[in-house]
């Protein structure tokens, strides 16, 4: 039952009571203060009424047959839908006890019988108030969090530009384009999938790890940004000195992602980054820097780095067809690369750009 001037209410507040004169005397009091009272005898019935829309308030009676008023208090709180609305017991005891256990389950006030229609109605205005109040906090978090959130994601989205740029710098220095380094990325999400259907690697590759590593790829080199020039462009056989500053490019980049901060959304994508960026100059033998890892101790998607990246060199020279690049690969399974992947890329060539 719901009663009251629709023009003037300002919201519903759902009573609870199984005495019909408590009932009709509270809703004649809120009924005054400009809110719509909506009668329940019981809290079962409380409940259906509750699926037609959420009141601001709940004044429910304790001692009732069937559904207790703890017990519904009991539900309410215990539902996302809710839990915030406040509740307020009525009863015709003041035991401290009833009073202690309604407000351990949740219970926002307690009023006794008989009803006082001044002391209800501040009770019920002072709770109705802190709610709206509490609503009106949550609304200006959630907005902030938004404004906070939006701007956190155009942070990380220009860090990633940044990131890009630099290994587009660092990839020229090398003495590749663009070009090169997005060819490299959709070959390596390319050999992911592929290796995802493989029962030997299905269980380690996921949909995420395929969109990390495909981005994650063109900045396989991005350490480079750190080396001289001269040094990665020299066209005559390097030194053993500047074969070290070079290898240093590995600890250069990971060093930079390391340092750089992302939110939880890009977490993924910047531990892959570091995987690649650290280990891709690994063999799978042992012989390769900086660490020396053997097999499986080089990270998965580093491993599929090391073969794309030297498939991606070999093709890019003039007479480098995919043939000859995909027999040097094979030849060199076992010793720079994990077998099983090279395997599969094989199976997969014809796929690759």
């Amino acid at each position: 039952m719901v009663y009251g001037n629709s023009e003037t209410d300002k919201g519903k507040i759902l009573i609870v009571d199984d005495v019909e004169i408590n009932r009709i005397v509270l809703g004649e009091i809120i009924n005054n203060m400009g809110y719509s009272p909506v009668l329940a005898e019981n809290g079962e019935m409380a409940l259906e009424l509750l699926k037609e829309g959420y009141p601001q308030l709940v004044l429910t009676d304790i001692s009732m047959p069937g559904m207790d008023g703890y017990e519904l208090c009991r539900i309410l709180k215990g539902s996302e839908e809710t839990k915030n609305i406040p509740i307020v017991f009525i009863s015709a005891f003041d035991d401290p006890e009833d009073i202690v256990e309604g407000f351990f389950l949740g219970g926002a006030d307690y009023i006794t019988k008989p009803f006082i229609s001044e002391v209800v109605q501040a009770r019920v205005g002072v709770h109705l108030r802190l709610s709206e109040a509490n609503r009106e906090l949550m609304e200006m978090n959630r907005r902030l969090q938004v404004s906070v959130h939006e701007q956190l994601t155009q942070m990380e989205l220009e860090k990633k530009n940044i990131l890009y740029a630099m290994a587009n710098i660092a990839a020229q220095y090398s003495g590749f384009d663009e070009e090169y380094t997005k060819r490299l990325g959709g070959n390596c999400g390319i050999l992911a999938q592929g290796m995802q259907l493989s029962p030997l690697f299905e269980d380690k590759i996921s949909d995420t790890f395929i969109d990390a590593i495909e981005l994650a790829a063109p900045l396989c080199d991005i350490g480079n940004i750190g080396i001289p020039k001269e040094i990665l462009q020299k066209k005559t056989e390097i030194t053993d000195d500047e074969a070290s500053v070079i290898q240093n490019h590995t600890s250069i980049g990971a060093k930079l992602l390391s340092d750089i901060y992302v939110s939880n959304d890009y977490n993924d994508f910047i531990s892959t980054s570091i995987d690649i960026v650290h280990y891709h100059h690994e063999n799978w033998d042992g012989s390769g820097y900086p660490e020396g890892l053997v097999q499986e101790e080089i990270p998965l998607a580093a491993q599929i780095i090391s073969v794309m990246e030297r498939y991606c060199t070999l093709t890019e020279k003039e007479d480098g067809s995919r043939e000859s690049a995909l027999e040097t690969i094979r030849r060199e399974a076992g010793i720079r690369f994990n077998p099983d992947i090279v395997e599969i890329c094989c199976k997969i060539s014809r796929q690759l750009s």
